[in-house]
């Protein structure tokens, strides 16, 4: 179904060579910026990158030919879900208007009458999977498809591409940093770094394994008088409670994940705390200052500014923004805009911005969702240092994540908070049953 012979993108990607046959399921792994995504958009048509090479979908040239040649095979013969939905989705249109109301009850979601903006990150993901499913294509591509999602929507969502690549008899080009997510999904690995296709038996490859086992849990620190407080919070965002009577106290030096399910209300939480939005009712103090990491760096970047013109604008000198550029991987890159990145390095960058000025409170959102797992092991690393003995407010989805860097975590469902405490004791014996639920989607 797919043949790609020779693609090479100069100063990307370099004479990549693969097949996908129909029904076969190939996953593709590999570090932010090593050519995985801008691969899956050349055979979509996506790009115009000059390439030389070759690739046919069902025997369609996606390489120099018109895009009135490429649009005959998007969607109908492979469709793709995107890394970014907030930018693959109209904001103008409410999703119902985008995909049928049975395709969006399959995801998971409830709101057709919803604008993107008005759902959260994992809930636009899902929307994104419907959309791609649409045609019935024979081929789907997946860059990302379960970044945003939590334990258990990510279960049912992996679980629903699987019955359906099945049951379609449908071809998978899957690519994710989730390496326990490629095992499950895919019968073949390509593993991509610096624009090519190296052995699975690499070097690279074994690194790769190595960083994604999990580290030791995150160990408590003596702590401080609160520095944020929140008391019986109500937040109403578009006719819907997304913060429901929250009562929160986060203290100096505290290390504090907020973990739950897509819009469960953990970003509410955060804008709330940073002065993004006022609460519908309810007090919100905080002491410090605060920087903020988005969830999506896409939207929170200037795409006309300079990467390094952003850090600075936190407030820094040039010498400090280079020197959190190379903390991130992305040294002598200052001078080029958020579009000449791919979406893990963006994210880095924002993580950079937010760490210049070494806040007293860092909100984090989703701060490595997008990252492969050596990158997130140094941005994990970073994030302990920037903070320091300073407050971290760490909103994710991902629990090892949570318990490797919080000695402390609050599980949210449905705005509230439903448990609260040491991030040992409620990961060890779990007294919701929502966080058991949660606890044994990993397990």
């Amino acid at each position: 179904m797919i043949d790609v012979k020779h693609l090479t993108v100069p100063g990307i990607l370099e004479n990549i060579t693969f097949s996908v046959g129909p029904g076969e399921r190939v996953g593709i792994i590999g570090e932010s910026g090593s050519g995985k995504s801008v691969t899956v958009l050349s055979i979509m048509g996506l790009t115009d990158l000059p390439a030389t090479g070759s690739i046919t979908v069902d025997g369609v040239e996606m390489v120099g030919t018109p895009d009135r040649v490429r649009r005959r095979v998007r969607g109908r013969k492979v469709a793709m879900v995107f890394q970014e939905p907030m930018t693959a989705l109209d904001p103008l249109k409410k999703v119902g208007s985008l995909v049928p109301r049975e395709l969006l009850a399959e995801v998971g979601v409830d709101r057709p009458g919803a604008y993107p903006h008005e759902l959260s990150g994992g809930q636009r993901q899902r929307v994104l999977i419907a959309l791609a499913l649409s045609r019935d294509p024979d081929v789907l591509i997946c860059d990302e498809p379960t970044t945003a999602l939590d334990a258990i929507v990510q279960a049912e969502i992996l679980d629903l591409l699987d019955r359906l690549v099945r049951e379609r008899g449908m071809g998978l080009l899957f690519i994710s940093h989730d390496l326990a997510v490629v095992r499950r999904m895919t019968d073949r690995v390509l593993v991509f770094k610096d624009g090519r296709i190296v052995p699975r038996d690499s070097a690279y490859a074994r690194e790769l394994a190595a960083a994604a086992i999990p580290g030791a849990p995150a160990v408590p620190v003596p702590l401080g008088e609160p520095v944020v407080e929140l008391e019986d919070v109500t937040l109403e965002r578009g006719g819907t409670r997304a913060v429901d009577g929250v009562s929160l106290a986060v203290r100096a030096g505290e290390r504090l994940a907020v973990v739950g399910g897509s819009g469960s209300g953990k970003t509410s939480l955060l804008h709330l705390i940073a002065g993004l939005v006022r609460p519908t009712s309810g007090t919100v103090r905080v002491a410090g200052d605060v920087q903020m990491v988005f969830q999506d760096p896409y939207s929170s970047l200037d795409p006309r500014m300079a990467v390094g013109a952003s850090i600075r604008e936190a407030g820094v000198d040039e010498a400090r923004a280079d020197a959190m550029l190379e903390r991130v991987g992305l040294a002598g890159t200052g001078t080029r805009r958020p579009a000449q990145f791919s979406g893990g390095q963006r994210q880095r960058i924002s993580i950079a911005r937010a760490a210049a000025p070494r806040p007293s409170i860092l909100l984090a959102d989703e701060p490595v969702s997008a990252l492969d797992a050596t990158i997130q092991r140094q941005v994990l690393d970073l994030l302990r240092d920037t903070v320091g003995d300073g407050t971290l407010v760490f909103v994710t989805h991902d629990l090892q994540v949570a318990r490797e860097l919080c000695p402390t975590v609050a599980v949210m469902q449905a705005g509230r908070i439903v448990e609260r405490g040491a991030t040992a004791d409620i990961f060890d014996a779990p007294e919701h049953p929502y966080t058991r639920e949660l606890l044994e989607a990993v397990l």
